[in-house]
């Protein structure tokens, strides 16, 4: 399975949960449970309740995802 399956969304940080987790609402409503990617976690890059980020989710299963990048406000 290539890697190029995964499912690009855009959304606003709504909660922040302990061990890195966050909930993300996207634009159509949906609310997905968020970890930090590997490269934010390594730079130390903070994540905020209100912050628009970009997640990836896997095919299979929408309801988890990956934070790839925090955009600029």
């Amino acid at each position: 399975m290539p890697k190029d399956d995964n499912i690009e969304a855009e959304g606003t940080v709504v909660e922040c949960l302990r061990n890195a987790m966050f909930k993300v609402k996207l634009s159509n409503g949906h609310i997905v449970t968020c970890t930090i990617s590997g490269k934010i976690r390594m730079h130390y890059i903070k994540i905020l309740e209100g912050d628009t980020v970009k997640i990836e989710m896997s095919p299979y299963d929408i309801t988890k995802g990956r934070i790839t990048y925090r955009n600029k406000n």
